[in-house]
């Protein structure tokens, strides 16, 4: 049996995003910004130091369809290392990486305008032929699916927004299949790996879902995990996972390199490393290289019983490791305890974060007594719409919740 190939999976770069940042006064970018082109940089210096085969990046570069010309040139300094040192690079296109109209060129089209050496760009559903030290593989790149070149007008017309959906996941099964079975004809000691940037059943959703843009595409992961593939490398999800785990092929999200919010505070943020061979494929998830992502920290104190609700925060805070860590605030407290509250002092005291994004102050909601109680034969629905009556919600949210508490009522205890 052939060596296996080194290849390098990762996916949903997203240089671009600022949220929680400031100014890096030595390079005049955003601080968010500077993070994010870190880990990228440690991802090509471990590309080049650990003799990887295949540079793969599955889609998603940028925070936005139209990244500054900064971010470009950063981005693609980046590639260029890797193309100048012979890595072969292949790169596919998300949602984030799509123009507005169609007509329009993605942010990746100028590596494929420039031919630019060793790099490929996943603009569509292909198989690619692609020569690595260790041997030929063949890659089959499907980036992330517009509806409307999947779908002519006419097909869609009157039809319920599910009914297109199941069309889109129709369409993309027989794209993906198409791809497999061209891929089986392949000689047996020549590996394949499809690339995807999309949804797959039964993947744990992150904050991806925060950053998308119009509804997004989900394809059965029955379709996904074709033996046909000695291994799948997909993007669009945050979240590193393996939705085939323990068998083969792997169907693996690489997840983000960054933090994008506090939806991904427990997430271990890094890149793939996978071992192909024809039918056995091993890799590892690297959580971290020379840096690891930049922490964000979610302190809750409960500081009612307290006499000092300053001092309370502080003694929690001491718990954590702050250090260039992201870091928000929520404490409980009572309203007259708000004066006792110094926030400069607080800042003061945690001045090794990175930033302090909130002090987010909670109170205990107020008691609302509901007219008569709940009495045995009192129709709780009433006495639902009074208490969102209450509450002052506008009558059409009040119907709306209404809706909703009887549909969950009926499901529980019957009509």
């Amino acid at each position: 049996m052939t060596a296996p190939i080194r290849v390098l999976h990762v996916a949903d770069i997203h240089i671009g995003m600022e949220n929680y940042g400031k100014i890096d006064p030595s390079t005049g970018l955003n601080s968010r910004v500077m993070d994010f082109l870190h880990r990228f940089d440690d991802v090509v210096d471990y590309t080049l130091a650990k003799d990887v085969d295949l540079f793969l990046f599955a889609g998603d570069a940028y925070r936005n369809q139209n990244p500054n010309p900064t971010y470009q040139r950063e981005f693609a300094k980046r590639i260029k290392r890797l193309s100048s040192n012979g890595v072969p690079v292949i790169l596919l296109v998300g949602n984030h990486d799509l123009p507005g109209v169609i007509s329009r060129a993605n942010t990746l089209d100028i590596f494929k305008t420039l031919a630019v050496p060793h790099v490929i760009v996943g603009n569509k559903a292909k198989i690619h032929r692609v020569h690595t030290k260790r041997g030929d593989l063949l890659v089959a790149t499907v980036p992330y699916p517009v509806r409307s070149q999947l779908l002519r007008k006419e097909e869609y017309k009157g039809l319920a927004i599910s009914e297109i959906d199941r069309l889109i996941t129709d369409k993309m099964a027989m794209i993906i299949q198409g791809l497999a079975d061209e891929a089986a004809k392949r000689p047996a000691e020549l590996p394949a790996i499809l690339t995807g940037h999309f949804s797959v059943s039964g993947a744990k959703q992150g904050s991806e879902q925060s950053v998308m843009v119009g509804r997004d595409v989900v394809v059965l992961k029955s379709i996904i995990a074709d033996p046909t593939w000695d291994y799948v490398a997909m993007g669009h999800i945050h979240k590193f996972q393996d939705l085939n785990e323990g068998n083969q092929p792997p169907v693996v999200y690489s997840g983000s390199l960054e933090r994008i919010d506090f939806g991904e505070e427990q997430e271990e943020k890094g890149f793939v490393l996978a071992e192909v061979q024809p039918g056995v494929t091993r890799y590892r998830f690297l959580p971290g290289y020379k840096r690891r992502a930049r922490p964000f920290v979610t302190i809750r104190v409960d500081a009612r019983a307290a006499g000092d609700p300053t001092l309370a925060i502080l003694e929690a805070a001491e718990e954590y490791d702050l250090r260039d860590a992201v870091v928000r605030i929520f404490v409980q407290m009572r309203p007259e305890q708000q004066h006792l509250l110094h926030e400069a002092k607080i800042l003061a005291a945690l001045r090794e974060a990175s930033i302090v994004v909130a002090i987010n102050r909670v109170f205990p909601p107020p008691k609302v007594r509901l007219a008569g109680g709940f009495r045995e034969g009192k129709d709780p629905m009433a006495l639902l719409d009074y208490y969102f009556r209450r509450q002052d919600l506008p009558d059409e949210k009040r119907e709306r919740l209404l809706e909703h508490a009887q549909k969950l009522y009926e499901d529980v205890f019957g009509n």
